[in-house]
């Protein structure tokens, strides 16, 4: 049986800090735009208060969770268990992405300090959390992360790394901007 809460409690935290992976899906306003959904690992979300969560985003093979963000906001955080108990749970809510050369990144940074850099931080407002049994989802054993990803935006010197970001990370699939340089307008 769903339900849904009115805030994140102890409980629907503990559930959240538990989990090894979640979920991050967004889509344009346009019915054409592609829909994106992208797993997240490492311990790179943090809850900021009971309405308000942070992730990391550290890139990889598109830009489209930022360009979605940018566009209109719309963002859905899934969490769901692997092993014990069945259970989903789905943040609903507001985004807005922070790029790693926009004012405020530092700041937001500091809540990762296990992380040397990231493309961006997305902030979520959350405005809706509902959870669901869970029950079609298998259980999974967890064997560690993978380092590949860390090792891929941590090795190149910054510069190098900041103008790759910028050129590889410019619009998404459905042509939309994605990561601009501060000021460039």
């Amino acid at each position: 049986m769903s339900k849904t809460y009115p805030q994140i409690d102890e409980a629907l935290a503990a559930f959240i800090r538990a989990q090894k992976m979640f979920f991050v899906a967004t889509a344009p306003l346009s019915g054409e735009g592609s829909v994106n959904v992208s797993p997240k690992g490492y311990d790179s979300l943090v809850l900021i208060d009971d309405h308000t969560v942070a992730w990391l985003d550290l890139g990889g093979s598109g830009a489209e969770t930022l360009a979605h963000v940018r566009e209109n906001g719309r963002i859905t955080l899934m969490f769901c268990t692997f092993e014990g108990p069945a259970n989903i749970l789905r943040l609903y809510g507001q985004g807005r992405a922070v790029a790693f050369e926009d004012p405020g990144f530092a700041e937001l940074k500091a809540l990762f300090p296990t992380f040397d850099r990231a493309r961006a931080i997305v902030v979520v407002t959350v405005t809706r959390i509902s959870d669901s049994c869970g029950w079609g989802v298998p259980f999974y054993d967890y064997k560690g992360e993978r380092e590949q990803l860390r090792r891929h935006v941590d090795h190149r010197p910054f510069d190098e790394w900041a103008k790759r970001r910028y050129e590889a990370n410019a619009v998404s699939i459905d042509g939309l901007p994605a990561l601009e340089r501060p000021g460039a307008d």
